[in-house]
């Protein structure tokens, strides 16, 4: 029995709302996650139905607002119950699987940001050869690679938290996570192949992170004296950085929050705790939507077509 979990439920302790505002928080949500499907879905849908974009960087916009819904789902639908529910109760594996959900959401989006960044890169320092570098073949291996990667990852830092013995049900979060979950065994010393593993993953996105600002020095040096790629540059690498400084100011306060967040009032708590799943999945789509020339016309002409009938 020395590895089975004691505990078969969590209790969402940061779901701490009083009767009155429930039903405000609840449409608040609500409409925050109908806003994050519409704006996902319509950029989704317009890049797949358009041929013009089935080129490496739409494809790999459209992967990264998918990674995005596939996050959101993973939060939105349970917080949206719990609002309801006088009791915030989640099961033991419900849990493990919100966990794996998040991690891999998180750790997805920034190997998506590492390959669009890899794409500007060859698209502006060497443009001669950019379709032969990213071919149909080498971006659908690029594409899985990152996603199933990020998975694994995610998946053997849970299947480590599931062999630890826990003492208390209580989580002071708004959804599980895998090191709150890990903070909760009885035994600190087992925890140690977790921390491990925890700080090996760090430092393989920090490496993700130090290759994109690799590449775009690279870019930066090729437009300084172009500039045809100077205009380039601002039309499509300025929306991927916009969108990389979005995911890495949330994930510092995400991070800041976890490590001396607990100071702060409980509703300061949550808000930064779902920064990330409401900031990024709304404004990325809305960021490439109005800056890339093709995906705005697109979004134009539908709205004019529709105005006209």
């Amino acid at each position: 029995m020395d590895n089975v979990s004691l505990v078969t439920s969590f209790v969402l302790s940061g779901v701490n709302v009083t009767v009155n505002s429930r039903v405000a928080l609840f449409s608040l949500t609500l409409i925050s996650y109908g806003f994050v499907v519409l704006v996902n879905v319509a950029l989704i849908v317009i890049i797949i139905l358009d041929k013009n974009m089935h080129e490496p960087m739409y494809i790999l916009l459209c992967t990264f607002c998918m990674n995005g819904l596939y996050g959101t789902t993973g939060f939105y639908p349970k917080i949206l119950w719990d609002l309801l529910s006088p009791v915030h109760v989640i099961s033991y594996s419900g849990c493990l699987v919100q966990a794996l959900v998040m991690s891999s959401f998180v750790y997805s989006d920034m190997s998506i940001l590492v390959a669009m960044a890899y794409d500007r890169y060859v698209a502006i320092c060497r443009p001669l050869v950019y379709h032969s570098i990213m071919s149909k073949q080498r971006l659908l291996l690029l594409v899985c690679f990152s996603l199933l990667t990020s998975f694994c990852i995610s998946a053997m830092n849970i299947i480590l938290t599931s062999r630890l013995k826990l003492c208390s049900p209580y989580i002071d979060r708004l959804y599980c996570m895998n090191w709150i979950i890990v903070k909760l065994a009885c035994f600190p010393a087992d925890t140690i192949v977790n921390s491990i593993v925890a700080y090996i993953t760090i430092i393989i996105y920090v490496c993700h992170g130090f290759f994109i600002v690799w590449s775009y020095m690279y870019v930066i040096k090729t437009c300084v004296n172009s500039l045809e790629n100077r205009a380039k540059f601002m039309q499509t690498c300025v929306p991927h950085l916009t969108s990389l400084l979005i995911f890495l100011v949330t994930i510092l306060f995400d991070v800041l929050n976890l490590r001396f967040g607990s100071n702060l009032p409980p509703t300061i708590q949550n808000v930064i705790a779902i920064e990330l799943l409401i900031i990024p999945p709304i404004m990325n789509p809305l960021v490439y939507g109005f800056k890339l020339t093709i995906i705005r016309n697109r979004i134009l002409r539908g709205i004019t077509c529709k105005i006209k009938r």
